[in-house]
Order: structure tokens, then C-alpha cells, then sequence
């Protein structure tokens, strides 16, 4: 059996009936029929409310910079299923993608022909990538979670490290109605006597040590353990120093990934890399500098410069939206920002808007290309800006903000990285017409 790529997109829109179901279950038994891919390498496995994306993408760059063949595995995608699984920092081709899905769903189909519930879409992906890393020979696979973590389908490896690096509210509908309850989920992923990185705080912290104590893992806490300082910026990059206790520190690496927010997220990457660093000869400190400065993580503060200048962003809940503000501030010096601005209905919508909108801003509403998009009109009601908008369609939105902003302002899309795949698929094939690039 093989599947092109459309074929296989159009069999996992078929599996959306199936919806989120967490649980290990039915992903188990589809590895064990599969013969467990991904047992044939070593893993990374990374969780959090905020930044395990950019988190994944730094580990994963240093590995790769080491001379190891490397996996990537995140979501969602912003544009195309392909970039969900990346090795060495190529997204897999359409065809291999058609050919996993297609090796996949042979092994769902004895599954249910042996009376077990049919995978969901998330779960078959996620098999998907275990194969196709297997395949292709990787010696590492960095783990991206999807949804909490005990009970997310990735949960099924035994990593060298796991990585949590913050939690927050969300997913309050899955996860629980506190931060104590959702860092229990995010504590899911620590493994008996299995290294535990994290830059958590608080409450949830006291969670994620307690289970660590449970699980007798070596807990490595930021603030305790390992240190990020930010030492200015320059030329659309950061310089930050991370130092640890036990491993020595690495001053002056450069990033792409702008933002005080990815201190956190850079120095947990690189006390995972230190860690692995043990085991691991080729992980030395000039390939943790050369990753961390390669590190690349489309839709989080990317900058198109132009007239005027566009940056999306995927701020999706209230931590996010402040941290994006923040450094908005940093980088233009609290000028007026005109935004589009798309919210699911099940964000805090009030929380989101409070943290990103100044008064003297601009604000054009639109629905993300999700079924679970807010309605415009009413995320605008709750708004106080300058000037407020509702428009139709997520093209329209932008051109209209770019037209707000002249050529001497600057344009923020945000709220949903439904909002922001769609808008940089967008821009990117518009690069040579419109006037902002």
C-alpha cells in the first residue's frame, strides 16, 4: 500500500471524527504491532506551556550541530503537515510523508479488524513520525508534546532527558481546572530515574519536584541549577550567557529567537545538550554555540522586515501575550502597534487582549481557520484601542493593517497559530508584490 500526499492528508481529515481521546492505549498497540520504531534511537522528550516549541527547535539544532543525526517532531504545523517531522532541519518530503501515513494505517487497520478502537489523527502522526525517523536512521529524535503529557500519545517513549519548561493555565477542558493539576500532566512525562530540566515556578514547580522525588530523577532547576542572564541585542539577534552548577557555562551564544521570554528556553536547551553532554562526546560547547545560533522557529516573534515592518507571532494565551508584548516594547520602544488579532473561543480572550493592547493601538479582529474560532465582532467588543476593526477573511485583515500602519509603522499578527499559518503562507507568496517586503 502506498498513499500520495494528498491521500494521506485527505485519509488523516477523515480520522478528525475520532477527535482527541487522550490515552496510551491505542498508540501502545499500534508500536507493538509496528514493532516499536521508536525504541531503534535515543529521544528528547519536551513539555510545557509556553515555549517547548522553540525549546524543541534549540535542542534539536545543537544535536544536529554535534554531527548527530537528528529528528525533530512538533506541532501543529503552521502551513504544511511536513514540518512535523524534520531530520537534520529538512522537513520530510511529501512523498516519504505519503509513504509513512500509508505504512501507518496498515497496521491501524489490524487493529481494528482485532476489535480496538481506531487511532486518532494526532496519534497516527505520531506513529508515523516514529517509523520514519526509524527509517531514515536517526540517532536522536527531539519529542514535542502535544497535549499535557501523561496521557499524550508521545508519552510512550523512555527519553535521555525530559524537559518541562513552564506551566500556565490551559487546556483546562483535559489537563484540570488548576496550574497544580495541569503540572501533574506535564510531570506525566518524567521516567523512572530519567534526568528532569526545568523552568517551571511556583506552585507548579512543587509538583514536578514531588515527582521527581517519586520517580528518583535528577531534577535540574532553573534559578538553582542553571542560569540564563540576557546580555543585549543586536541586529535582530540576542546574546545570553547559561550557566549550570555542574557543567560549566557558556557565555555570549547567539539567537535568532528574539525575546527575554527565550532565555528560559535557551538555557533549558542547553542544560539538556550539558546533560546529554555526559553520555554524548561529539555535544561539546562549541556545538551547543553553533546550535543554539542556527536554532530557527517560524511564527514565534518572526520579523519581516519592510515598510512597514510585520512580525507573527503564535501568542495563544495570556503568558504568551505577555511575553510577546514585552518584547514588543523591547524591540520598538512602545510605538503603536496595529494588530491582527485571531482567538479560539476556548482562550481567555479577555486575558489575551488585556496583556497584548495598548490604548493607542490599532486592532483588526479576524477568525483563525479553525472551528473553534471566536467570533471577531466580539473579540473586538471586548477591546479598548485607538481604532477597531472586525474583518472577513485573515488576507483582507492584513492588508488592512498594513494600510493602518503606513510604511513607517509596524504590524503584529497573533492570537492563534491557525491565525499565524495562515497568514505566513500569505506573506510568503506575496514577498515580491506587496509593499512591506
Amino acid at each position: 500500500m502506498n498513499m500520495t500526499y494528498e491521500q494521506a492528508l485527505s485519509y488523516l481529515t477523515s480520522t478528525g471524527k475520532f477527535g482527541i481521546n487522550l490515552g496510551l492505549k491505542r498508540i501502545e498497540k499500534l508500536l507493538e504491532l509496528m514493532d516499536h520504531p521508536e525504541r531503534s534511537y535515543k529521544t528528547v522528550h519536551i513539555t510545557g506551556t509556553n515555549g517547548k516549541g522553540s525549546t524543541t527547535a534549540l535542542t534539536a539544532a545543537v544535536l544536529q550541530a554535534s554531527g548527530i543525526k537528528t529528528g525533530m517532531y512538533t506541532s501543529p504545523h503552521l502551513i504544511e503537515y511536513t514540518e512535523r517531522m524534520v531530520v537534520d532541519g529538512e522537513p520530510i518530503s511529501q512523498d516519504d510523508f505519503g509513504q509513512s501515513i500509508a505504512y501507518t494505517r496498515q497496521f491501524i487497520d489490524q487493529m481494528v479488524d482485532q476489535g480496538w478502537e481506531h487511532p486518532t489523527e494526532f496519534e497516527i502522526l505520531t506513529a508515523a513520525a516514529f517509523y520514519y525517523f526509524a527509517a531514515a536512521g536517526v540517532e536522536y529524535a527531539v519529542i514535542e508534546v502535544g497535549l499535557g503529557g501523561l496521557l499524550d500519545s508521545t508519552n510512550v517513549i523512555t527519553p535521555e532527558v525530559a524537559v518541562i519548561t513552564n506551566v500556565t493555565l490551559e487546556h483546562t477542558d483535559r489537563c484540570g481546572f488548576t496550574v497544580s493539576e495541569i503540572a501533574g500532566h506535564k510531570a506525566g512525562i518524567i521516567k523512572k530515574g530519567i534526568p528532569v530540566v526545568t523552568a517551571a515556578a511556583g506552585r507548579a514547580l512543587e509538583v514536578i519536584c514531588n515527582q521527581a522525588v517519586k520517580m528518583q530523577s535528577p531534577l535540574f532547576m532553573l534559578g538553582r541549577d542553571f542560569f540564563g542572564e540576557w546580555m543585549g541585542a543586536k541586529d535582530g539577534w540576542q546574546q545570553v550567557a547559561v550557566r549550570t552548577n555542574l557543567y560549566g557555562s557558556n557565555t555570549g551564544l547567539w539567537m535568532k529567537l528574539l525575546g527575554r521570554h527565550q532565555i528560559a528556553n535557551c538555557a533549558a536547551a542547553v542544560m539538556a545538550a550539558k546533560i546529554l553532554a555526559q553520555q554524548e562526546i561529539r555535544i561539546t560547547d562549541s556545538a551547543i554555540s553553533k546550535g543554539i545560533a542556527a536554532a530557527v522557529w517560524p511564527g514565534r516573534f518572526e520579523l519581516f522586515a519592510g515598510r512597514p515592518v510585520v512580525i507573527i507571532d503564535g501568542a495563544h494565551n495570556v503568558a504568551g501575550a505577555e511575553a510577546l508584548r514585552q518584547t514588543l516594547d523591547e524591540v520598538f520602544g512602545q510605538r503603536r502597534i496595529t494588530f491582527v488579532l485571531g482567538i479560539l473561543q476556548d482562550k481567555d480572550i479577555s486575558g489575551i487582549t488585556n496583556a497584548l493592547i495598548h490604548s493607542n493601538d490599532e486592532v483588526i479582529t479576524v477568525a483563525p481557520v479553525s472551528v473553534r474560532a471566536a467570533d471577531p465582532k466580539l473579540v473586538a467588543a471586548g477591546i479598548r484601542a485607538d481604532r477597531i476593526e472586525a474583518a472577513s477573511t485573515v488576507e483582507e485583515a492584513i492588508s488592512q493593517a498594513v494600510q493602518w500602519a503606513g510604511s513607517d509603522g509596524i504590524v503584529c499578527i497573533c492570537g492563534s497559530l491557525y491565525l499565524v499559518g495562515t497568514a505566513r503562507r500569505f506573506i510568503v507568496s506575496r514577498q515580491s508584490t506587496i509593499p512591506w517586503v
